[in-house]
């Protein structure tokens, strides 16, 4: 049986102690706090047996204060909402404003700067769940939201997250976890040449702020063409108006499919490393950490370099609430909401 082990972090400006919870198997150990609901590390081996730490963040706790979303489980709203407001059963809402005149990962308040609670199961497949009761009109959401996310690791090196959430009132909602991955192992190598294989036929045509036209724009031929394995520093650097003005990717794309299926895998051949994605979501964001925060630190202690990280973020689509043709976002009142996402570590 496979303990989980418990320490402290330390603590927030206002006192409330934080914790790291360290999940362990034979072959994978994860470690999560309780601050904004973050995955810190995730160690798997690499084609070796060596094991590697495969997420990017921080050192200490504070580096995570503020607009930091390394490994934090996001909401209530993943992505971009367009002016920051939206119309839902003929009411307007406008939420609080993070970028530039929009709304981004839940409003400057989000969930990757709560104190979640946590509970946790030791054994052959360890997890921890944390818990948090988001207040009506939060960042401007409408709805008292009480959530749930399980972090699990699972037999075969999969790590899961499952998602749950109940509204006493009709709102929106976009889950998602914000891992930054280098299946390197080492914080400080680009992921140039890790190649890249996303089942999408289609991503969302976005303005320069990055919020969805409500045009679906076909990938075929083009820099954003992953239906077969690419190295995403193949494409990274085209003469693409959005690649250039975002230094790199940060699309939405729209995965072939429905229902709890496998949509994206990344390899990266120095380490050997396979990671699988599969997810019940429409879409996923891949991001290739394109513009670091000036002067932050990585675990090495040394400033984190642009495209040293993906991410690939399972959602709804950016701004779906405003955009008639996008699916989901929608959670009714009363009506649970579940979805899970799944990365499965694999070597060749």
């Amino acid at each position: 049986m496979y303990g989980v082990k418990v320490d402290k972090f330390g603590a927030l400006p206002d006192g409330r102690q934080v914790h790291t919870f360290t999940l362990e198997t034979d072959t994978m150990t994860a470690v999560f706090t309780d601050y904004g609901c973050r995955a810190l590390s995730l160690r798997v081996p690499d084609r070796d047996g060596k094991m590697g730490d495969v997420v990017l963040g921080h050192r200490t706790l504070e580096e995570y204060f503020g607009a930091d979303y390394h490994g934090a489980t996001i909401g209530r709203w993943g992505n971009r909402i367009g002016g920051a407001r939206f119309q839902l059963e003929g009411q307007e809402y406008v939420l609080n404003k993070n970028d530039g005149e929009n709304s981004l990962h839940g409003g400057p308040g989000g969930f990757h700067q709560a104190l979640w609670q946590a509970r946790f199961e030791a054994g052959g497949e360890p997890e921890v769940t944390f818990s948090l009761e988001s207040p009506d009109g939060e960042e401007g959401f409408p709805g008292k939201m009480k959530l749930e996310i399980t972090y699990r690791l699972l037999e075969q090196n999969v790590f899961k997250i499952t998602y749950r959430a109940v509204s006493d009132r009709t709102t929106v909602y976009n889950p998602t976890n914000h891992s930054f991955f280098n299946l390197s192992g080492d914080p400080g190598k680009d992921v140039l040449g890790t190649y890249m294989t996303i089942n999408a036929q289609r991503v969302t045509a976005v303005t320069d702020a990055l919020i969805p036209t409500g045009e679906l724009v076909h990938v075929a031929d083009g820099p954003l063409d992953f239906r077969g394995p690419k190295k995403l520093g193949d494409h990274m650097f085209a003469a693409d108006h959005l690649i250039q003005l975002c230094k790199g990717f940060d699309h939405n794309f729209c995965t072939d499919g429905f229902g709890y299926r496998k949509i994206a895998e990344a390899y990266e051949p120095e380490s050997g490393r396979v990671m699988e994605v599969f997810t019940d979501m429409p879409g996923v964001q891949l991001y290739t950490f394109n513009i670091p925060p000036a002067g932050i630190l990585g675990k090495d202690g040394q400033p984190m370099k642009p495209h040293t990280a993906f991410c690939l973020e399972t959602q709804f689509y950016p701004d779906a609430m405003n955009h008639e043709n996008f699916p989901g976002g929608i959670l009714e009142k009363d009506k649970p909401f579940v979805s899970e996402t799944a990365y499965k570590f694999s070597v060749k």
